[in-house]
């Protein structure tokens, strides 16, 4: 049911002039979600409150809530078509008055970022209503308020139909693809970090917030659910930043499918903070990201860095090696062109990791692991606050060319998983003591020892004489057959 709803709406947005693509569709399907979601939310805050005896203080006015503007009812709960507004009704309502009557929620909220009611005006001082046909809007609204959102199990299903449609966003050309990173490589990531209950975890590249999200399953999975351990991870375990405004909303809604109410993410650009204003306060135990491929950044945000570089990646690393607390550990997704640049910052930029944290595993991804992306990437695994003495390298052999009908799965990476424990050596993984490399360029693109010796190129001379020979025996064979003829 729910997969068919989520497939009408798209087939409603790919006929309205408005959305041209498939970010698009997840924008707008985001902010109704989110409005159908907060509906229910009140609903159930008001539901507990009554039971206790006491009142409930809704967040919204009586205008703006869900079945006022959305889906009004009759006394017998059915859709009441004489109050719903449609057509261009609906549409000057939701541009003129709704969305600016959620926005000023920011400013309202200021001096508490971590409330829903703050995210509500960051959500809607972001985006924009982009349905222009509002019979199409009214078609979309009737489905959405089909949507379950009260038990687990449907926040559980919803939020696995929200991943698929991000993952269809990154799937649909370069432009999506910053969004999506494959959850079988971020559970990899999460499974060795192993982050555990009381930690605290960041992205400051949260993109659609898949490595949260992921965290988030893997901690509640493993913990006990007292209320205080609940009420921890819910507000003070997750954290992150975006920049981009589709994927600060994308991230908000995975997150609050996922079960969390509020999530503690930014909208700012975390490469405009100088590295040097970061306290131990504002450090972190875990950290696992992707930050972006190939950005440019300008010369006023390099001055943020003690490492000067263009590349964005690289500041966002030397940025999570600060934002890292002494034992911290971090999985971080970069370009595998990491380990050997030679130019001065990436050099630079090498040395400082491995003398300040322990790189202990570098894992080599396959091309085609990010769909669309068209790079080559490496994971690197360390932990802040002793240097790195040796690194176990680890090239992931799916047996197969990836690619859209052959992505990542879960049992690619089980191998790696288990073998990070023990970090053996053979023809595919093996280990690289820091003290055996050129500390000129600490260049960690090193070739496999245990690789089987590949057969040496012959010089033109031997390939020429080897032709010399071969003509010679043909000749002789050609000979041969003509006396026997």
């Amino acid at each position: 049911m729910f997969e068919q709803t989520f497939k009408n709406i798209d087939d409603i947005l790919y006929k309205d002039p408005g959305a041209d693509s498939e970010l698009d569709y997840v924008g707008q399907t985001s902010w109704i979600l989110f409005l159908r979601y907060l509906d229910e939310l009140e609903k159930e805050k008001a539901d507990e409150a009554a039971l206790r005896g006491e009142d409930y203080e809704f967040i919204l006015d009586p205008g703006f809530r869900w079945s006022t503007w959305a889906m009004p009812k009759d006394e017998d709960g059915r859709p009441d078509h004489h109050k719903a507004m449609t057509g261009p009704d609906l549409v000057q309502f939701v541009d003129y008055k709704l969305f600016p009557y959620l926005a000023g929620f920011r400013e309202k909220s200021r001096d508490n970022p971590k409330t829903i009611e703050y995210k509500i005006g960051e959500i809607f001082s972001e985006l924009k209503n982009k349905i222009q046909s509002g019979y199409n809007l009214r078609e979309i609204l009737e489905l959405a308020d089909e949507l379950p959102f009260r038990s687990s199990r449907d926040k559980h299903e919803l939020s696995h139909l929200y991943e698929s449609k991000i993952r269809n966003m990154g799937n649909a050309g370069r432009n999506g693809g910053q969004y999506y990173t494959p959850r079988p490589l971020i559970r990899a990531i999460i499974r060795v970090v192993d982050p555990r209950p009381g930690e605290t975890v960041y992205d400051g590249a949260v993109g659609s917030a898949g490595f949260l999200c992921e965290a988030y399953d893997y901690i509640y999975g493993r913990m006990d659910k007292t209320t205080a351990n609940l009420k921890k991870l819910q507000e003070d375990t997750f954290y992150g930043k975006e920049k981009k405004n589709l994927a600060y909303i994308i991230g908000i809604m995975n997150m609050i499918l996922h079960g969390i109410e509020a999530p503690n993410i930014i909208h700012t650009n975390t490469l405009s903070e100088s590295i040097r204003d970061i306290r131990e306060k504002d450090r972190y135990d875990v950290i696992m990201t992707n930050p972006p491929f190939g950005g440019k950044e300008r010369k006023e945000v390099q001055q943020n860095f003690d490492i000067k570089t263009g590349e964005t990646a690289f500041l966002f690393l030397q940025h999570f090696i600060k934002s890292l607390r002494a034992g911290g550990r971090a999985g971080i997704v970069i370009k595998n062109t990491f380990l050997s640049n030679t130019d001065n910052a990436s050099v630079s930029l090498r040395k400082y990791l491995l003398e300040t944290c322990n790189l202990h595993t570098v894992l080599d991804m396959p091309g085609g692991t990010f769909l669309g992306a068209g790079v080559k990437t490496v994971v690197l695994f360390f932990q802040k606050g002793e240097p790195t003495k040796k690194v176990w390298f680890y090239r992931l052999d799916p047996g197969r060319n990836m690619g859209k009908t052959n992505p990542l799965n879960d049992q690619d990476m089980a191998e790696f998983i288990e073998l990070q424990k023990t970090k053996p050596e053979n023809e595919r993984f093996w280990s690289l003591n820091i003290e055996d490399i050129d500390t000129a360029t600490y260049d960690l693109s090193v070739k496999n020892p245990n690789a089987p010796d590949e057969a040496p190129l012959r010089s033109p001379q031997e390939i020429l004489a080897e032709m010399e020979s071969l003509d010679k025996e043909t000749n002789e064979i050609l000979k041969s057959i003509k006396e026997l003829i």
